[in-house]
């Protein structure tokens, strides 16, 4: 199972001032995944369109350094 961290929000270059918050509206807890990053699944489960570019940076990342 793929698993996002803040490496790859940052490798999206995503905003990380709007990423909190998007975090708090979905219910996800941010300082959970600031230290052990979140299941793929569970971002796809928010229905927003906007967490696939990171899930598949995640699995680019993934599938380059074998799942470590």
């Amino acid at each position: 199972m793929t698993r996002v961290t803040i490496k790859d929000l940052r490798d999206a270059r995503y905003c990380l001032a709007g990423v909190r918050p998007w975090f708090l509206r979905h219910g996800l807890d941010w300082q959970a995944f600031l230290n052990s990053g979140i299941d793929a699944d569970r971002l796809r489960a928010t229905g927003d369109a906007l967490v696939e570019p990171v899930i598949t940076i995640a699995e680019q990342r993934e599938a380059s350094d074998g799942g470590r």
